[in-house]
């Protein structure tokens, strides 16, 4: 089977970065190493961390990186990404890239749960080693926790009458069993009956925004000014999370009620207004980079 994986606005994202040849830079999303290679090859004195929690990245763990000696990969999530960091004496960073994206190593294969077009079972962990699969939040969950999960993570129609659905139709084991369910549920609506019920399960299972929030509160403190915060997101949740950040982070505080404005400066500079997508080219030559959107944020000298 081919895993081959095409690294989504390549270029854009590294020039985002606005490289220096001495300067630390974090991937917290190494995948397939396309970005981390880039980084790389931009680097002299430098030093790349990248992270990623998922053990398939190891096969992609090749001379490229291993003999680098400007290269350290973490095998974590990308939210413990300051506490990683401190431990390697690292207090402050030049940039951080954040790929967001399902990567072809995770879609294309079905032992992994992740896709709606291949049978499996239903695992969809990043990280295979918690316990928390999509078949136990289908099969465990009550009404509420199911409820919440595909109304805030799916926006799904009638997400009350969906999580009864789910619940009636159990055990599901397989991503087969709920793609039956998904078409009869959604019979007629447009586009596949799966796609927003695999997402909200994804989400659960790997805890997605919240980590993300995290982690970007974490670049307030590790990037140093002129440090730049660059993020590749793929569905209007995490992109709704990443724009709001940033422009909380670049406007003025004000007092409410009051026309006067807090001493206190902006955190970032918004280097893009609106996201940076993918061409058509790119679009026609890998259909997965479609919803991408890029954003790019750069620490100031106030903080």
């Amino acid at each position: 089977m081919n895993h081959a994986h095409t690294s989504v606005l390549l270029k854009a994202s590294i020039e985002g970065l606005d490289m220096k040849s001495d300067g630390i830079y974090v991937d917290g999303t190494f995948g397939a190493g396309g970005h981390s290679f880039q980084i790389l090859n931009a680097l002299k004195k430098g030093h790349l961390f990248s992270f990623d929690q998922d053990e398939t990245v190891f096969t992609f763990l090749d001379e490229r990186f291993k003999q680098h000696p400007n290269f350290t990969f973490i095998h974590q999530n990308f939210s413990k990404m300051q506490h990683e960091l401190q431990q390697r004496g690292i207090e402050h960073v030049d940039g951080i890239l954040l790929d967001l994206g399902m990567s072809s190593m995770h879609i294309d294969r079905p032992e992994r749960g992740f896709s709606y077009m291949h049978d499996g079972p239903l695992d969809m962990r990043m990280n295979t080693h918690q316990m928390l699969t999509a078949e136990t939040v289908l099969n465990t969950y009550d009404h509420h926790a199911l409820l919440k999960v595909f109304r805030d993570y799916g926006d799904i129609e009638k997400p009350h009458v969906f999580a009864n659905f789910i619940i009636k139709n159990r055990p599901f084991h397989t991503t087969k069993d709920l793609v039956k369910v998904t078409d009869y549920f959604f019979k007629g609506k447009k586009g596949h009956s799966a796609k927003a019920v695999f997402q909200a399960l994804r989400i659960e299972v790997n805890q997605e925004l919240n980590v993300l929030e995290d982690v970007l509160k974490q670049s307030l403190n590790l990037l140093r000014p002129g440090g730049r915060l660059v993020v590749i997101t793929f569905h209007s949740l995490e992109d709704r999370l990443v724009k709001h950040f940033m422009k909380t982070h670049s406007t003025m505080k004000q007092i409410k009620g009051l026309p006067v404005q807090f001493d206190e400066k902006p955190v970032f500079e918004r280097i893009t207004r609106k996201p940076i997508l993918p061409s058509e080219k790119e679009i026609l030559e890998n259909p997965r980079s479609a919803s991408a959107k890029l954003r790019i944020s750069k620490k100031t000298d106030n903080s």
